[in-house]
């Protein structure tokens, strides 16, 4: 029942990166000099011929001349070579490689102490984003990282790029930079996050959120996954708590309390089922064997009767050996062997319910079965007031309206769970009372209900609106009185 918003997020997040990819390499090229691209295509035929020449590849001033080329190709008209600026790298080591003295003028590029060559990988990277190129794309924002290594734009492409080719390792690696070098969009954390989140490593997908929020202090989207997280990652209470602050630093967030409203809704009903569990266990093994003690007595006094039976058909027969006689011999002969085997089975049933009563620590479990039903007491308490307070903010909030149907609904249930394992006297003694209150929980769930519908024509709630309607006519054909606490 808990919200979740990583969809529209995780939308978000490619839809802001990829316009940044756009207007990166939104240049026309009716904008770009057609004499100048003619010159670098000739500059580029010179200098791919002159890598064959052994007298000029030899010289670091070509190498310098070739990633100038290339660069400047990188830059301004990719479609002579869409990885340009991967040559203009190699370029630009081999001239360090080859003159100490160039180095320090090859080093500025490589570095990124000239951000062209940086740029140029970054382009060229958009443009093989938007030609679907992903895995191109990721290269060249990967190259750019080795330029600059403490940019965010290349590392936060290179991970939008990794994770729509499903390079989730990868992916996590480009965030991780980004955040690491200081990046500040929330969208990135979320995605970062999610990725954590899908191979269960939810410390670390929470950890994550907290970076965000460190730069994004008021980020909801951000808040909110904490909130799924810890309840993903079976940290209730930790839920619980966060979601509490969400609700005290924006008290007019309706979904925040509704969210709230159904985390204690949950617990109640998960408090409400361990209690069961313990008061079984509590009660189960005298209880049991008394139940089956009746049963095997009862089995027992079949005996008696049978045995009483087959006494008086037996002399009937030596009188008068009828066949009408012999058959109701058989018959209850059949009788008699089926109650001696129940009574072997019972016996064997006590023997089992009295074994396994002696491992209760019953002490134990009652302090348990106390501290489980006070804490129901308050998740109960808590959910109606989350919700309740909703409807005063929201007086058509259908979540808090249909959600307080259904406590009361529920609680009417239980009670009439209650009256159905009544025994004759207890329920002549303190049925109709009891009665009396499950009508007055179902005459509460009604106007929830109906408003419910108001709002919104759901099944879920005709459909219980429907049955409420049903039970209140049959306890008012019975006469009993609903009573409202």
């Amino acid at each position: 029942m808990f919200i979740h918003n990583q969809s529209r997020s995780m939308k978000k997040m490619f839809f802001v990166s990829a316009l940044g990819l756009i207007s990166f390499s939104a240049f026309s090229q009716d904008a770009v000099n057609k004499a100048m691209v003619d010159q670098l295509r000739k500059d580029k035929e010179k200098s791919d011929k002159g890598v064959s020449d052994p007298k000029a590849s030899a010289k670091a001033s070509f190498w310098m001349d070739r990633a100038t080329t290339y660069s400047s190709i990188a830059s301004q008209s990719s479609e002579l070579d869409s990885s340009a600026a991967k040559t203009a790298f190699e370029s630009y080591k081999k001239a360090a490689e080859l003159d100490p003295k160039k180095a320090k003028d090859a080093q500025k590029f490589l570095t990124g102490e000239d951000p062209s060559l940086f740029n140029a990988f970054v382009r060229q990277g958009a443009e093989k984003y938007q030609n679907k190129n992903l895995a191109g794309a990721l290269e060249m924002f990967q190259m750019a990282q080795q330029v600059n290594a403490k940019d965010t734009l290349a590392s936060l492409y290179g991970g939008i790029a990794a994770q729509q080719i499903d390079k989730k390792e990868e992916a996590k690696t480009q965030f991780e930079k980004y955040a690491e070098n200081g990046g500040k969009d929330p969208s990135v954390f979320y995605g970062l996050a999610q990725l954590y989140r899908a191979e269960n490593n939810f410390d670390k997908a929470v950890a994550t959120l907290n970076k965000g929020l460190e730069r994004s202090p008021n980020n909801k989207d951000l808040k909110s996954e904490v909130v799924n997280i810890l309840l993903a990652s079976g940290k209730e209470d930790q839920a619980i708590a966060e979601l509490t602050n969400l609700t005290k630093s924006d008290p007019t967030n309706v979904q925040n309390i509704v969210n709230l409203g159904i985390l204690y809704d949950n617990m109640n009903t998960k408090l409400g089922t361990k209690i069961k569990e313990i008061q079984g266990k509590i009660g189960g093994g005298a209880s049991k064997t008394a139940d089956l003690t009746k049963k095997l007595e009862a089995e027992k006094g079949k005996i008696e009767i049978y045995d009483g039976e087959i006494k008086r058909i037996s002399g009937l027969i030596k009188k008068a050996p009828k066949p009408d006689l012999k058959r109701q011999l058989a018959d209850v002969t059949a009788k008699k062997k089926e109650s001696t085997d129940a009574i072997v089975a019972i016996q064997g049933e006590i023997k089992a319910a009295e074994e396994a009563s002696k491992g209760n620590d019953n002490a134990a479990l009652e302090k348990e079965l106390a501290d489980l039903k006070a804490k129901k007491t308050t998740a109960n308490n808590e959910a109606i007031t989350a919700y309740k307070k909703v409807l005063e903010i929201d007086a058509a909030n259908y979540d808090a309206l249909y959600n307080l149907g259904v406590f009361y609904f529920n609680e009417a249930v239980e009670l009439k769970r209650e009256v159905d394992n009544m025994s004759m006297t207890d329920y002549q003694a303190k049925g109709k009372e009891v009665e009396g209150r499950v009508c007055g929980r179902f005459k509460k769930a009604k106007p929830y209900f109906e408003k419910a519908i108001q709002v919104k024509d759901e099944a879920e709630a005709k459909e219980n609106l429907a049955t409420v309607n049903n039970v209140l006519e049959q306890f008012a054909g019975k006469q009993v009185a609903c009573t409202e606490e």
